[in-house]
């Protein structure tokens, strides 16, 4: 058992990279995603990869696995029917939420319906203080009470959420005991274990995702596991984490909501490696799929992480990759609106039936048709000859519903496409960095995604970049990364604090507990002791802010106490990101610690990686006719196999899973690990 395969299911596409890990030979597969049933397209992967590469399902030892199913469950809200239990006169806390505007001038501001109504929102009798402290104690006559409401309402899951309970869990964990031990079957998740964090507003809302997505997680996780189970794929199954780290089967379908950016995060991390290996320290990492477009930064070298981020509006307190994510892709649908106003996407055309070109049966125009019309694509060698496209389709699509509508040409329409989706792209990446203070010209961009190569180098022109860098094997290139993953367990401790001396035996405290759930984790993951590995870091704010900055406490790994000398370390580095991050630090003003937390990471067995297996003819240098700045010309096609030098454009590199369009002004050269690197005229390599 000697293959590992990383795996990226997508919108349109299921992505796999598959290493030996004897010789670190590696290869991949690109292959329709199946939205009624994701692990069909993924079984079918792994039997296309396995015969094209010549192992057997048995041969396979680990599965790491990157999914959307948990972000989809929530967008389409195709979710169970779940009830949430509070603190008696803390129902409301889902539906107050947080008084911001998001639309400022909005005259009748639309909010989103909470994930469970009033109606399936009940309370109990219980109250814990902020210290931890009980002032009522819980009743076995109130549990029984909530145990015939969950019967009444016909519960299919339910979160619990107690106040105060991120200071002493122990009403949440009698209740969920008591709910079982009547229920077995019943999902139950507690706020203390999934988000045991202040802020009672993010912790319901994040406990609340989890529970109704443990049901949807778990019957895929079934499923998943059946169908391997019948062609003898025996492998360890391991999910990819919002973190870029991944965990068991065992963790995912008890929080759920950990996977929500799945398989983006697999992206970041690839970005954040390979920047280190170019020796290019600032990178903008853009991946565009079939379905959407993601942004990642990577800034000195490091993928910046987030304590808390949203999905669809709803706040998720957990620590996750920071992406960006729009509705542009491949497959995103052009259209004219009754205004007359031309947008492309976010409506996506998907797998099935996909883009028109697809011949399954889809009539609107897509980014992916535009490009065909265009000649950017060779309809006879996408997917390497696998996915024949349909030209007149794609070109009549555009031309009912776009050129026809705005009195254009189709080749000017299709240009309007592309020119509208390129403008969509730049705008999130300078949104992703503006909010930072980091300007587009100091960085470059790493292109990956199947639909990037061909948006790429105008997107950069755009931003008033000079460098593009694309990744070997870039369609692939989160699977890639989810390859390269190691097991990631996120713990925190939260109680607001002083950070003074007099805090220093609480905090104490708290770091032994978390190394405790560490080494249950641990323990479960069956991760040996040279393989652990240990990070602290602080939450910290100035007296009176309502946010935090995440600082490093290097001093506490290796189980050293704090004392004294580390925590005043730790607040002049508390003191240097804020000044860093917002050009001002108040060293007079009182620090508070807000909570503690704990990376425990479990290294996987580590493999030496060769170059990709190829495989396929290479098809050789030639031209065709492509439409480029407004007329068609014979461009110069290549293969990227064949670029062993500098070559200028406009020209076209393809290879099977994707297509490169250098323009003119623009050099493109082999780089570093398998890489191409385009810079513009007048720059250096």
């Amino acid at each position: 058992m000697t293959v590992r395969i990383g795996i990226d299911i997508g919108g349109t596409f299921t992505d796999l990279q598959i290493v030996d890990t004897r010789s670190g030979v590696q290869g991949s597969v690109k292959t329709p995603t199946t939205p009624e049933d994701p692990s069909l397209g993924l079984m079918t992967g792994i039997e296309t990869a396995a015969a094209r590469f010549g192992f057997a399902t048995s041969d396979v030892s680990l599965l790491l696995h990157g999914t959307t199913i948990a972000t989809n469950a929530v967008l389409e809200r195709k979710l169970p029917r779940g009830v949430l239990v509070t603190t008696a006169g803390f129902r409301d806390v889902l539906e107050i939420g947080r008084h911001v505007r998001r639309d400022i001038y909005g005259l009748r501001p639309l909010r989103p319906e909470p994930l469970i109504p009033r109606d399936r929102r009940i309370e109990i009798a219980e109250r814990i203080r902020a210290d931890g402290t009980t002032e009522q104690q819980m009743t076995d006559l109130a549990m029984n009470q909530v145990l015939d409401t969950l019967r009444a309402l016909q519960a299919e899951t339910v979160a619990i959420c107690l106040l105060n309970a991120n200071a002493d869990p122990t009403h949440e964990r009698r209740l969920r005991d008591h709910l079982l031990a009547a229920w077995p079957d019943l999902p139950v998740s507690i706020s203390s274990e999934v988000s045991p964090e202040i802020r009672e507003y993010e912790r319901t809302s994040t406990t609340v995702l989890n529970a109704l997505l443990v049901p949807v997680l778990r019957a895929y996780l079934a499923q998943l596991a059946h169908r391997m189970e019948s062609v003898g794929l025996q492998a360890r199954l391991l999910l990819v984490q919002s973190n870029g780290g991944v965990c068991s089967a065992a963790v995912a379908g008890a929080q759920p909501v950990r996977l929500l950016l799945s398989g983006p995060s697999g992206g970041a991390l690839a970005a954040e490696r390979l920047s280190q290996t170019l020796a290019l320290p600032d990178l903008v990492g853009i991946d565009m799929g079939g379905t959407s477009f993601d942004v990642c930064v990577v800034q000195a070298g490091r993928v910046t992480q987030m304590m808390q981020g949203e999905v669809d509006g709803l706040p998720v307190r957990l620590p996750m990759v920071e992406i960006r994510t729009i509705g542009a892709g491949g497959g995103s649908i052009a259209s004219v609106d009754s205004g007359g106003r031309f947008v492309v996407g976010p409506r996506s055309a998907g797998a099935r039936p996909g883009p028109a070109c697809y011949g399954r049966g889809g009539t609107r125009p897509t980014v992916t048709d535009a490009n065909l019309v265009l000649g950017r694509l060779d309809g006879a060698f996408f997917l390497g000859g696998a996915l024949p496209l349909d030209a007149p389709a794609a070109r009549a699509a555009v031309q009912s519903e776009v050129a026809a509508l705005l009195g254009l040409g189709v080749e000017q329409a299709a240009e309007g496409i592309l020119a509208v989706t390129n403008a969509s792209l730049a705008a999130a990446i300078r949104l992703s960095l503006f909010e930072r203070g980091l300007d587009p010209r100091g960085f470059a961009l790493l292109s990956f995604g199947g639909a990037g190569g061909l948006h790429a180098i105008p997107v950069a022109e755009e931003l008033g970049v000079t460098r593009v860098v694309f990744p070997a094997d870039a369609s692939t290139f989160s699977a890639g990364g989810i390859l390269r993953s190691d097991i990631v367990h996120d713990l925190a401790s939260s109680r607001l604090m002083p950070a003074t001396p007099e805090s220093l035996p609480a905090l104490g405290l708290a770091a032994d507990g978390l190394i405790r759930q560490a080494e249950r984790l641990f323990a479960d993951d069956r991760t040996p002791p040279d393989h652990q590995r240990l990070g602290f870091a602080a939450d910290m704010r100035y007296h009176g802010q309502a946010f935090e900055l995440t600082v490093p406490w290097p001093a506490l790994i290796g189980g050293t106490a704090p004392d004294a000398a580390s925590l005043a370390t730790l607040v002049a580095a508390f003191h240097a990101l804020h000044r860093q991050r917002f050009t001002y630090d108040n060293p007079d003003d009182k620090v508070e610690i807000v909570a503690l937390r704990l990376t425990a990471t479990g290294l996987l067995p580590p493999v030496q990686f060769s170059p990709t297996r190829s495989v396929g003819a290479v098809r050789p240098r030639h031209a065709r006719p492509v439409f480029l700045d407004g007329a068609w010309h014979d461009m110069p096609v290549l293969h990227r196999s064949q670029l062993v030098a500098a070559v200028a454009g406009p020209m076209l590199i393809e290879e099977d899973d994707t297509t490169v369009l250098v323009t003119r002004g623009w050099s493109c050269a082999p780089g570093p690990d398998g890489t191409l690197i385009a810079s513009k005229e007048g720059v250096l390599f």
